[in-house]
């Protein structure tokens, strides 16, 4: 698409000239409006490929706004930004099929990934995270065997847990991501008709997930040219053993997550995945 457009709706100019900062080297041309009326509006005058919700003026409320938008043109992406990440708010975010949700103060970094990702995005995507169970203690999500959800879902997860302490749910994602995208690719096959179903569960001294994907499962001793499986003295051994096969590097994401959680458990099939990250109290 050689021209895109971006609605922005906030009354705050920083957030205005944030949004503007993000799509500078895009072809993307950007309007503001203040008002959930003027926004419905322009909507209905002009097809356009994102809009940010923030905080406008007349009691504009983001989720009422997204549902109209929904109704009137549903492959249309809505980011929505919050002054809170209170779980409910999140969950009618989704419900509504929102393509992501940041609470303020917003996230350059991240927020700038999610813009560029929701422009890059095709049409089909409304369905691509399904909410199975949004209790705060059980969340379960239906995710589509696609790489690009992975980052939304974790977002997503992310605005879902703000009781859990920074340090903790930053590990308990990064590993849940590496998992999930394993789960996509080798469970999944990348196959978008296909579906990783995510769970994660909060009790008072610890943070658990599960992930059962679609494929057939793996035996941990049959992928032996994988990160998991190097040797002590040789950390990258399975790179040059996979490179000679015409093979890409492996096997990390299993890595990485034992290092970022206290337990990890496969199921006797390979499917299933299963963590559990303690919460420490910090020194002091």
């Amino acid at each position: 698409m050689s021209s895109r457009c971006l609605l922005v709706v906030d009354d705050d100019p920083a957030v205005r000239e944030l949004l503007a900062s993000l799509v500078r080297r895009e072809e993307c041309q950007i309007q503001n409006v203040s008002d959930g009326k003027e926004a419905l509006r322009r909507f209905e005058q002009t097809p356009f490929d994102l809009i940010f919700v923030g905080q406008g003026r007349n009691g504009l409320d983001g989720i009422d706004l997204l549902r109209r938008v929904r109704q009137i043109r549903p492959e249309t992406k809505v980011i929505l930004a919050g002054s809170d990440s209170s779980l409910p708010r999140v969950v009618g975010a989704m419900r509504e099929r929102a393509y992501s949700y940041f609470h303020k103060p917003l996230p350059k970094g991240p927020l700038a990934d999610m813009v560029q990702q929701a422009l890059e995005t095709g049409p089909c995507w409304q369905d691509d995270i399904e909410l199975v169970s949004a209790r705060p203690e059980w969340i379960t999500l239906e995710v589509r065997c696609k790489m690009d959800v992975a980052d939304r879902v974790i977002q997503f997860l992310r605005e879902m847990q703000p009781d859990v302490p920074a340090y903790i749910l930053d590990d308990v994602l990064l590993a849940l991501r590496e998992l999930l995208l394993n789960a996509i690719e080798h469970g999944g096959k990348n196959d978008a008709s296909k579906r990783v179903r995510l769970s994660v569960l909060r009790a008072p001294s610890a943070v658990m997930a599960h992930l059962r994907d679609p494929g057939p499962g793996f035996a941990m001793d049959a992928i032996p040219h994988a990160a998991v499986s190097n040797p002590n003295d040789s950390p990258i051994q399975h790179v040059e053993i996979r490179s000679e096969l015409g093979k890409r590097p492996g096997g990390f994401g299993i890595l990485l997550a034992r290092n970022l959680v206290d337990e990890l458990r496969y199921s006797e099939k390979g499917n299933e995945v299963w963590f559990r990250k303690q919460i420490r109290p910090t020194a002091g």
